[in-house]
């Protein structure tokens, strides 16, 4: 739709912003979160760089891996090639995100920063359960990102939109397509109200995290049946996004009981 835009002399695109302000978004609501814990804001924002810089790395890699085709390729003719030549494919390869990769990535960022912070380390279910409700919030601002640059679009349809001259991807020029990414985003921001009031009314404590990998592999397992792009890497007529929903899925299923019971465990300690 509007890939880019002019911003004092430059070319802005409208991806990036989008993205910026789903991190402000997430930082203005994780701040207020954080409260009901005793976490300190300066604290917090220094976990958020960690989680954001797992969340960069982890969806290139995902891409990555989605690519591996490509990857494998330019293993086995790496003498063909030449150093050139294998650097522009492999930019090719990883050029690009994978919202799952960057999902697991900030997970790990979590993980390892609060492992070496003395102040945030028993407070690391918590800061999970405030990480299960923001990321949707910031995957809402990724989506719109989505439709406005042109990436991530949908199948052919009668209802939804025509783009032209989107340089940036010429392949949905031209093609009315159901607008996915929208939906996607509208179906974000419904998980990410639904996990709030779950916070503020302190249902499922310590396993919100959980709760969103219940819910949102679900939607994106039936959404991507109305992806057309096809650049996504697909394996037994599943794309990457669905076999990893189906994993997380799955984890999630085994993980809350266990946490569950374990939690339970501990209130039982407590009250001897």
């Amino acid at each position: 739709m509007f890939p880019s835009f002019q911003l004092l002399g430059r070319e802005v695109g409208s991806y990036g912003v989008m993205v910026m302000l789903g991190v402000v978004a997430c930082l203005l609501v994780g701040s207020r979160l954080i409260k009901r814990f005793d976490i300190d804001l300066f604290d917090f924002v220094l976990l958020m760089v960690g989680i954001f810089a797992g969340l960069a790395i982890g969806a290139v890699i995902v891409y990555g891996i989605s690519n591996a085709n490509i990857i494998i390729y330019v293993v086995t003719h790496l003498g063909e090639l030449g150093f050139k030549g294998a650097w522009e494919m492999l930019k090719i390869a990883f050029g690009g995100m994978v919202f799952y990769g960057g999902f697991m990535g900030g997970a790990v960022g979590l993980l390892v920063y609060t492992r070496f912070s003395k102040t945030l380390r028993p407070k690391r279910d918590n800061l999970l359960d405030i990480y299960g409700v923001c990321i949707p919030l910031f995957h809402a601002f990724g989506r719109v990102g989505c439709f406005l640059g042109g990436c991530c679009y949908g199948i052919e349809s009668e209802f939804g939109f025509t783009v032209h001259d989107n340089h940036l991807n010429p392949s949905i020029n031209d093609v009315n397509r159901f607008p996915v990414q929208l939906v996607e985003a509208g179906c974000n921001l419904i998980i990410f109200g639904v996990l709030l009031y779950f916070f503020i009314k302190r249902i499922m404590e310590s396993r919100l995290i959980y709760m969103y990998m219940l819910i949102y592999p679900v939607v994106r397992f039936s959404l991507e049946f109305l992806r057309g792009d096809t650049y996504r890497g697909f394996l037994f007529g599943l794309s990457t996004s669905q076999w990893i929903s189906i994993i997380l899925f799955v984890f999630a299923l085994i993980m809350l009981p266990i946490k569950t019971k374990k939690l339970k465990a501990t209130e039982i300690k407590q009250t001897e």
